[in-house]
This record gives C-alpha cells, structure tokens and sequence, in this order.
C-alpha cells in the first residue's frame, strides 16, 4: 500500500490485537517502515530508553534519513527483508507505509509475533497514565504544541506524542514513567491492517475537539462518514474525564446537544479575547491584562484557549498559563515565520484542507491588513487532488490578494489519480486574482520577479512545492 493510498473500510470496532504488558526499556523491536515522521521518532524513542530498535522501509528521506543514521538505526540497505524478522523479536510496529502484502509482515504473521500499529502500541505504553488527546480537523498539532510548551516551562512531567518538530523538543514522541501522556490524535487509519483512525485507540480521560471540517476524501468518501468518526470517538472519552471543544461549531454543536448522554463533563469554549497592535497580537486574561503572543490570528486565539483549559485541569493556574505562553513560538509548518524584513514576511504553513487554507490566509491578511497578501497553495493530498472534492475549497484564498495554486502532473501519476486541468482548479477556487501552474520552476520564476516591498508571501502546503528550499528561496525575493 503506497502512502495515502487507502480504500475504505467500515470502521472496525474490535482491536485486532491481544494487549500484553510492555517493558519499559531491553526489547527487541522492529519497525516496518521506520522512515515516517512520526515512526522514525517513536524509533529513536525507544532507543534512548534502551530497547533493541531495528527497521525497515523502501524509501527514507531527510530529515528521517539523517536522524535514524545519527542514532544507527538508518537500514544498511533499502527495502523489504523478511530475513530479518526472527523469533527473537519481541514487537512489531507497522507504519501505514507498508502494504498488507508486506513479505516482513506476512513472516512475522507467521511467526506469531506480536503486531502492532503505533497508536495501538502508545496506548498499550500508555494504560496506566492520564491520557489527554487533541483530535479535530485542524489545530491539533498547534494546539498540543501549546500544552507541551506550558507543561515544560513549568516542568511538569509528562509523556507525548506531536505531529511536527517543535522548537524545545528534541522529538515529536516521548515515552517515560511520567504520569500523564499528551497525544495528538489523528483521525487517519492506523495502518494497512488495522483501519480505524488513530482518535479511536487512546481512550482519553482529557479531549479537545478543535473543529471538524471534511478531509481525507479517500479514505472517507462522504462527510457523513467522516463525522461518525468522531461521534465514534465521544463514546470512547473515559468516564468521568472532560471533553473541550469548539463552540462555534456546528458539527460539533448538534453531536453534543444533549449532554446527558454523555458520562463526561463538556465545556464549549471559544478564542480568548484579543488586541492588536501594529502587527502584534496581545491576549486579554481574565482581569483585562495584556500578554504579548508571538503567534496570531483567531484560529490560534481558539486553540490558545483549549489548551488552557487542559493546563488548568492538569493543576496550573491562569497565571502559570499566561508566563509560559508569550515564549510559544508555533510548530514547525504552523505558520512558521521563514523570514521579516521592514516591509515584508513570509510564512509557511502545513495547510492544505479548505478549512485551513482559510483559516490561515484570514490570519495572515489581519495581521498585516495595510499590505497586499501573497498566497501560495500546493494541492498534494489525495482530497485536494481529487476533481470531486475541489469544489470544497471554493471563496477559501479570498482574503489574499493574488492567489497561486500548484500542482504536480506527476504526484497525479504516483496517486493514480486522473488527470485535471489549469482550469478546473482556477474554476474551483473562484479567486478574481488566480493563476495556477504545474511547474515549479514556473511558479518559483513569477514570485521571484515580483516586487515583495509591501507585499506578504504565504506558501501553503503539505509536500515542498517541487523540491523547494523554503528558507533559501524565500532569501532570493528580497537578498
């Protein structure tokens, strides 16, 4: 099975895993396909609490590549060798990489051993610690990076699991004898053997629902089926725990109109208030007090406020929130500020769903509202490239002032998706200021000839437009 490629399942509701205590340091564990972002991190994890870590995978890239060789865990040679899975081995992490026909796979199948999918296997670490998940459509990885920030800076004890590297943080995974774990949940499956989305194997006793906004169409091929996710998910919030979220919206709103059905305390809440200053961001604590932020826009004001209402059940107060939080700085790709100058920014942002794409460019034009707005989007995932879904992302870049969308013929080809024209894509996006392109080296070539002097860059995506050296690019418009 090729990354992202996923055929729908019903939902499976029954783990295929019998759960046997995990040691906490000196097993023997292999990972088949140990070069994801998350994979490779649970890897090295592992490996520094001292288990016997080894790996496989058909094709590693930076910043994996060089980390796992850091370590020694980098594969001596790429692909499959099903010689290498032996009695000995203890676990098996499979990664959503490898496909069901996998020959590692299919001989640890045969030797019996035990199998797992990573969130299956951080919920087995993780059984006896408080378990505080942030799931939604987006915010999840800004909004646990939030948590982890204050929770650090008061030097809290804590296991984790994140999306994406954050300033501080030597790795997007921690495993520990701490007595709480903080898991970003994702809501995509958890492997080619086991369907279910990630949300569904952490039982928390804490949760945030951010937001949620169709995604994923080829794994989830109606919105219908998308939200039973979710409502799948509010069944599985331990007895007794809390459950925060989103209160405007309406999703949200209907599958939590009857609280009674709920053996969990619900709070709705909604983005802390703000002023602006210029271009700085300033949140107003409960007595009116201002305190300087270096991340911005509405979104980030909804997410600041779910992740105090986890740090103040985990015993913090308003005020420890609020001295930890003005050093927050974001995650990596969550608005990631790549370079300011006088009268010019650009930023990089992971946003590739319409809900985002919004999101982030309405945050980005306040902020900077005397100044023409630049967005760049790349559509790389299977929805954004999927002829049916485009429509979603219509009136979504109306807040830029130019809008450039890329896309890869060839990531078409690699998806086995069917071919789309320049076209359709300007048609679905209804942008009056639109021009779409399918060489990078195009795309690159028109923002290098533009002026940046009052204007803003903002370059959207889950991929690297075509390779693209972000910083290095980003240097040449104003160097």
């Amino acid at each position: 099975m090729q990354r992202d490629e996923i055929s729908y399942l019903p939902l499976l509701l029954d783990c295929p895993f019998k759960h046997s205590t995990i040691q906490h340091s000196n097993m023997r564990i292999h990972f088949i396909a140990i070069g994801g972002a998350v994979m490779h991190n649970l890897a090295l994890t592992l490996h520094e609490n001292g288990h016997r870590v080894t790996g496989s995978d058909d094709e590693i890239y930076n910043p994996s590549r060089d980390r796992l060789a850091k370590y020694g865990l980098l594969p001596e040679k790429m692909g499959w060798q099903p010689e290498k899975i032996t009695a000995d081995i203890e676990v098996v992490i499979l990664g959503m990489h490898a496909r069901k026909d996998n020959p590692e796979l299919q001989r640890a199948k045969t030797l019996s051993l035990k199998i797992y999918s990573y969130p299956a296997y951080i919920y087995e670490y993780a059984k006896s610690k408080k378990r505080i998940v942030i799931a939604g459509s987006h915010g999840k990885t800004t909004t646990t990076s939030m948590i982890l920030h204050v929770l650090k800076y008061h030097k809290v004890d804590f296991d984790y699991l994140v999306g994406a590297q954050m300033e501080g943080f030597d790795l997007m995974a921690r495993l520990s004898d701490a007595p709480i774990i903080v898991m970003e949940g994702d809501e995509y499956p958890s492997s080619p053997t086991d369907l279910r989305p990630k949300i569904h194997h952490y039982y928390p006793h804490l949760a945030i629902i951010t937001g949620i906004a169709w995604d994923h169409v080829n794994v989830f091929p109606t919105f219908e089926n998308y939200l039973s996710q979710f409502e799948h998910f509010l069944g599985m919030i331990e007895k007794g725990g809390s459950l925060f979220y989103y209160s405007k919206d309406e999703h949200l709103q209907r599958l939590l109109s009857n609280e009674s059905d709920f053996d969990y305390k619900i709070q709705a809440y909604e983005a802390f208030p703000a002023r602006q200053i210029g271009s700085q961001t300033f949140l107003l604590d409960s007595k009116g007090r201002t305190v300087p932020l270096q991340v911005f826009g509405e979104h980030n004001l909804s997410n600041l406020k779910a992740a105090f209402h986890v740090c103040e059940s985990v015993g913090l107060s308003e005020a420890q929130f609020m001295e930890a939080i003005p050093s927050f700085t974001g995650a990596a790709k969550r608005l990631q500020l790549l370079r300011q100058e006088a009268h010019f920014v650009a930023y990089l942002d992971f946003a590739h769903a319409p809900s985002k794409v919004e999101a982030t460019i309405k945050a980005l034009k306040a902020q900077f509202p005397e100044r023409e707005l630049i967005a760049c989007l790349e559509l790389h995932t299977f929805s954004s490239l999927n002829k049916a879904f485009l429509p979603q992302y219509t009136s979504t870049m109306d807040a830029a002032d130019e809008a450039l969308v890329f896309f890869s013929e060839h990531t078409l080809e690699m998806k086995r998706l069917p071919p789309m024209s320049q076209t359709e894509v300007a048609t679905a996006f209804n942008h009056s200021s639109i021009s779409v392109y399918t060489d990078a080296v195009e795309l690159r070539s028109k923002l290098q000839n533009m002026n940046w002097k009052n204007r803003n860059l903002l370059m959207m995506s889950s991929g690297t437009f075509g390779g693209t050296d972000y910083t290095r690019f980003v240097a040449t418009l104003v160097e």
